[in-house]
């Protein structure tokens, strides 16, 4: 009985053993919060939240992440499954720093009247980041920026980059020019007043900011990918606003005017091959890296070296996908490269 015991005991310190080294490489990055002044059209103070990780090693390249309608900064960085789901996690492994930030009206980041939010004032408020980080007002000091994009964050992106060329490179996942009619309805017909949300309602937030319907989130931004209840439950609990204002410029953006093209660094797209708002035979071609590479580069300079990347069996968050780290890699590969 005593060797059974001391056989058992012997097994559980070799799983240990097993276990320890990839939980202690599970997070070995510094992370802080910073907080940043900005001016809001020129004029108003604000104060834009983001958060620090850096590697150990620490790193040259900062990795600036821009969440997109009704996500704050949490969707950058997953609590849930963060080995698979962190896209923080998976580029601080890979070397880069990032920052990931709370557009103005979301997360830590100051609320004002979202009359006032517009892609474009965003896009000015994001510059005003990107320049303190230039300035090393972080207190961290780096040589290359990449900005990067999450649908709605996307558009931030390209109109930043578009204006004021103030970054080596420039990530773009949940955007492309080419709608799909159907499917963005079904996004569409998610949103509602905060002021209707149960929960959303109690944080004193301008009523007309918008979020999305309690029991959305899956259709709206994971379908046709496995509907893991946990994983949904925590877009659910970690969901945020969005100005109208915001939405109308990312669609303007999309459909109308081709910022893109005043792009001139490397640009990455990404999307989901499910992404019912944008992929279809009369919309983006999502059914290759190759094809989605097609729809997209008439909308792009050739100083912009235009490169894409489609994740197989997700729709539009593709942060919360069991096969992210696919579409990580993709990334880190993109960005070595650069």
């Amino acid at each position: 009985m005593k060797r059974r015991a001391g056989a058992a005991f012997s097994a559980i310190l070799l799983a240990g053993s097993l276990l320890t080294p990839a939980q202690a490489q599970a997070d070995s990055a510094s992370c802080r919060d910073v907080a940043i002044p900005v001016r809001l059209a020129g004029l108003l103070p604000q104060t834009v939240h983001g958060r620090l990780c850096e590697p150990p090693q620490g790193a040259r390249t900062v990795q600036v992440l821009v969440p997109g309608a009704t996500y704050n900064s949490a969707y950058w960085d997953s609590a849930r499954t963060p080995e698979t789901r962190s896209f923080r996690l998976a580029m601080n492994r890979a070397g880069y720093a990032t920052f990931a930030i709370d557009r103005l009206g979301t997360g830590a980041s100051s609320k004002p009247p979202s009359a006032l939010l517009t892609a474009f004032t965003e896009a000015d408020v994001v510059h005003q980041v990107i320049q303190a980080i230039r300035h090393g007002d972080l207190g961290s000091r780096f040589d290359k920026v990449i900005l990067g994009g999450h649908s709605l964050g996307s558009a931030i992106t390209v109109l930043e980059a578009g204006t004021y060329h103030d970054v080596d490179g420039v990530l773009i996942t949940g955007l492309a020019h080419r709608i799909n009619p159907p499917g963005a309805l079904i996004v569409l017909g998610s949103f509602i007043p905060v002021a209707l949300d149960p929960v959303m309602s109690l944080r004193g937030l301008d009523p007309t900011y918008l979020t999305t319907r309690p029991g959305t989130r899956y259709a709206a931004f994971h379908a046709p990918g496995p509907d893991v209840p946990g994983m949904t439950a925590y877009d659910e609990a970690t969901k945020d606003v969005v100005a109208p204002g915001e939405l109308l410029d990312a669609a303007a953006l999309a459909t109308v005017l081709p910022y893109t093209r005043r792009i001139t660094v490397p640009v990455l797209v990404v999307l989901g091959d499910g992404d019912g708002g944008l992929c279809g035979p009369l919309a983006t071609d999502c059914t290759s890296s190759a094809g989605l590479l097609r729809s997209e580069a008439p909308y792009y300079s050739a100083s912009a070296r235009l490169r894409t990347y489609v994740l197989p069996g997700f729709g539009h968050s593709i942060n919360y996908a069991p096969n992210a780290p696919e579409y990580h890699r993709a990334v880190s590969q993109w960005a070595d490269t650069m």
